[in-house]
């Protein structure tokens, strides 16, 4: 059963500090101070939020729960910090088609038919679908980090990782509502306790803060 028989068919004010905005008059970054790793990091990451971005649209077509369409706008942002920051360092935005479910990178548009499969299940599964995508989210986000000492990088990095554990925990809540006890499928007991236990993260001044996500955000 594919979901692509039912489904296929803002911008983020990012401010970090004024050494990092670019601003009207400044010249983009040039990709000389990345090595090749950063620049297809940074490539995958956009996608990555796409992937994000059109599961979260298709399951809301199927389920209508608000937490979908709440956290596919909020994943718009994060696809508007990385096409603005692969604007700045001059880098091909591999985001050539805003079509849902339409990726440059063959592993996520696997992905993403595998995901949204899972999803039209029930419920429950397409909510431990948006967990699965989060904890991953988180993983490959902190990877990035780690492997760049660019800041402007890092900082776009740190507000992608703060709305990944925002929806994290969203997912989670939403599935203890359903009686559900949710055991990490990416993440450590631990690394996944921390995050869903901590309350909801605030974006720093000047960024676009994350949609605050709770029992609210559901139909």
């Amino acid at each position: 059963m594919r979901i692509t028989t039912l489904i296929l068919s803002t911008a983020l004010a990012f401010a970090v500090s004024t050494a990092q905005a670019a601003g009207p008059n400044r010249a983009p970054i040039t990709t000389t101070t990345l090595d090749a790793g950063e620049i297809e990091t940074a490539r995958f990451m956009r996608e990555e939020e796409k992937l994000a971005r059109d599961v979260y649209r298709a399951m809301f077509l199927v389920w209508g729960q608000r937490i979908f369409s709440n956290i596919a706008q909020s994943e718009q942002t994060h696809m508007d910090a990385m096409a603005r920051l692969l604007a700045q360092y001059g880098i091909p935005d591999p985001v050539t088609s805003d079509a849902v479910g339409d990726f440059q990178d063959p592993g996520l548009a696997d992905w993403f038919v595998t995901l949204t499969d899972t999803g039209t299940r029930s419920l429950e599964d397409a909510l431990r679908v948006g967990a699965l995508i989060e904890e991953t989210d988180i993983r490959d986000i902190q990877e990035a980090i780690d492997a760049t000492d660019e800041t402007a990088m890092q900082a776009v990095y740190q507000h992608l990782l703060r709305g990944s554990r925002n929806h994290l925990r969203a997912y989670v809540g939403q599935l203890e509502r359903l009686g559900v006890v949710y055991e990490p499928q990416v993440l450590s007991l631990a690394e996944l306790s921390e995050i869903v236990d901590a309350p909801t993260e605030r974006g720093t001044p000047g960024a676009c803060a994350d949609l605050r996500l709770s029992a609210a955000g559901t139909r």
